[in-house]
């Protein structure tokens, strides 16, 4: 009995082998930004309907992803940190980055405008203003896209916060809605993504404080995952996905989402 088994599970695994019916599907190490904002709702069931493919979608930090990537949990890279994406095809993690979409960083900030930044164009003075005026600022502090940046801008700014940790300068560890929470609840500015910002529902009077900056530009990458280094990676439906996102209706599917008839998103990918 147990041989006819095993011999059933032999041929159950041969035919998936020959459909291809177990592996249609895709995992992603996504951003949070791209979940939160609504953006895959979008997306995705237009590329299922395209392919039959299904995507899977882990949505966190994108230090998280990226770590997630590197221990093969995944076969498709998307996020938003340039150098670390580049780092991760560099190290023989990823097969090839390729540019996405794009938009903005914003800080946003109590209507009573504490610090006097609102309207300011300049993100390094506007930091600098902060810690002169010790108003409250709310960080991720969480290794993520966005807390990367935010580190790049401080360091722009010429000031180290983190001896100012618990003090003016709050870190959350938390995602950005949890973060945009906190900060509102304090009264704190917050550096966010735009989409981020558009699709929050909880705003209580914050509003835009600062943007414009041509360093709070915001640009998404996407990478398959090597295969050489995680066998279990799947190679082919996450290409396919890829392709896709790339191609002028997976762009064109991008440029398409809006909220509250705002965009959210950019395509820019060179293969259109």
């Amino acid at each position: 009995m147990r041989g006819l088994k095993a011999i059933g599970f032999a041929a159950i695994a041969l035919l998936v082998s020959i459909t291809g019916h177990a592996a249609e599907f895709t995992i992603v190490q996504s951003t949070t930004s791209t979940q939160n904002s609504g953006l895959y709702q979008h997306l995705l069931p237009k590329f299922r309907a395209r392919t039959g493919l299904e995507v899977r979608v882990v949505a966190v930090g994108t230090g998280q992803a990226i770590r997630n990537a590197r221990n093969g949990d995944g076969d498709v890279l998307l996020v938003h940190a340039k150098s670390a994406e580049e780092k991760f095809v560099a190290s023989g993690y990823g097969v090839r980055r390729y540019d996405l979409m794009y938009n903005d960083f914003v800080i946003v900030g109590p209507a009573s405008d504490p610090a006097g930044i609102r309207g300011a164009k300049d993100v390094a003075k506007a930091l600098g203003t902060i810690v002169e005026k010790k108003a409250m600022f709310a960080s991720r502090g969480d290794d993520s896209g966005t807390h990367k940046k935010e580190r790049e801008l401080w360091q722009a700014a010429g000031i180290d916060p983190v001896p100012a940790s618990g003090t003016w300068y709050r870190e959350t560890g938390s995602g950005m809605g949890a973060t945009l929470n906190i900060g509102i609840g304090m009264g704190a500015y917050v550096l966010t993504d735009r989409a981020s910002w558009i699709k929050f529902g909880n705003k209580q009077g914050h509003k835009i404080a600062v943007a414009g900056d041509k360093r709070l530009f915001n640009q998404y990458g996407v990478i398959l995952v090597n295969a050489t280094r995680h066998p279990r990676v799947k190679s082919v439906p996450g290409q396919k996905f890829i392709d896709w996102l790339l191609s002028e209706e997976g762009q064109a599917a991008i440029a398409s989402y809006k909220v509250g008839g705002q965009q959210l998103f950019f395509p820019n990918s060179a293969r259109r």
